[in-house]
């Protein structure tokens, strides 16, 4: 039987280095992003590692949850047959923006790098319990530790600083992957967060020499903060890619879920506010209010 990865924001930087490390791994990858010439060339690199399993490309902007759902649709029509199922997703995905934007009504960086990977996940769920063992990845960020804590709406009050509202955002998203874990025990379905540690990529690249991107104390500080962002971007995509290849892939976590794999391949200790019952409880009101589930039909694909 196959086994099959489809990798999220996989066209590129971290995402293509999961990607690569899952073919080696004698995965068949599906890359989803939204550049048909990216994915091309990905393809052709994934190919290169894996022959007997060309990898795959499917166009989606992440940014739109109604794109989303048409890809979770055709995700879900692709491993309709037993014999290749999902056996893993990761959402990479991820997105800083260092002025606000908004996606048809709610704040950018909470759709992209929360609201976006929970809806594709809830949406394959039956998908994934129907290849398990199967596992979730979801990818975390260490900007996690600078986030404001309430999850009652998708944007807290105060100004906009878009380190900190993609902190927040991927707060959210690690709570909701260890509630998701609990969720899932036993069905088959391990879950598990990576932290890549930082590298330079498309999202890194010129976002963080922004100062307006921090709340104004930490602009008071900004030439070590702006040195300790530099040391954190500085490492190699293939190298922060590790953790999540790890958690897709190793044998050892096995039957295991609910797991943090940092950025040094190793399990470590997950943020404690992403472990507070309560503040997940809000962020699945939130999420279920601005993302709501609806089946997945395998069999239905619209043109």
């Amino acid at each position: 039987m196959r086994k099959t990865a489809v990798v999220t924001a996989g066209t590129a930087g971290i995402g293509l280095e999961t990607a690569l490390g899952l073919a080696a791994e004698g995965f068949s990858v599906t890359v989803v992003g939204r550049d048909a010439d990216r994915g091309a060339r990905a393809v052709e690199r994934i190919g290169a590692v894996n022959p007997a399993y060309p990898g795959r490309f499917l166009s989606a902007d992440l940014a739109s949850l109604d794109d989303v759902r048409r890809l979770a649709r055709r995700i879900a029509a692709d491993h309709a047959d037993p014999e290749r199922p999902l056996t893993v997703l990761v959402n990479n995905v991820g997105a800083m923006f260092p002025r606000r934007r908004v996606v048809d009504g709610v704040e950018a960086s909470f759709v992209v790098n929360h609201l976006s990977p929970y809806l594709l996940t809830e949406l394959l769920l039956p998908t994934l319990k129907a290849g398990a063992p199967s596992r979730i990845v979801n990818v975390t960020s260490g900007a996690v530790g600078v986030a404001k804590r309430v999850f009652d709406e998708v944007e807290p009050p105060g100004g906009y600083y878009g380190f900190h509202w993609y902190g927040r955002a991927k707060l959210a998203n690690l709570a909701y992957t260890l509630d998701l874990a609990a969720r899932l025990d036993g069905t088959g379905v391990s879950v598990f967060a990576a932290d890549p540690g930082g590298a330079a990529t498309d999202m890194t690249n010129g976002t963080l020499a922004d100062p307006k991107i921090v709340s104004p104390a930490l602009r008071l500080l900004w030439p070590l903060v702006r040195r300790k962002f530099a040391r954190s971007t500085s490492g190699s995509a293939s190298v922060a890619a590790r953790p999540s290849v790890t958690a897709a892939t190793d044998e050892a976590l096995s039957g295991r879920t609910g797991i943090v794999i940092g950025a040094r391949v190793h399990p470590v200790a997950p943020f404690r506010a992403a472990t507070d019952p309560r503040l997940a409880e809000s962020v699945r009101r939130l999420s279920e209010r601005h993302a709501p589930i609806t089946a997945v039909r395998s069999d239905y694909w619209p043109t």
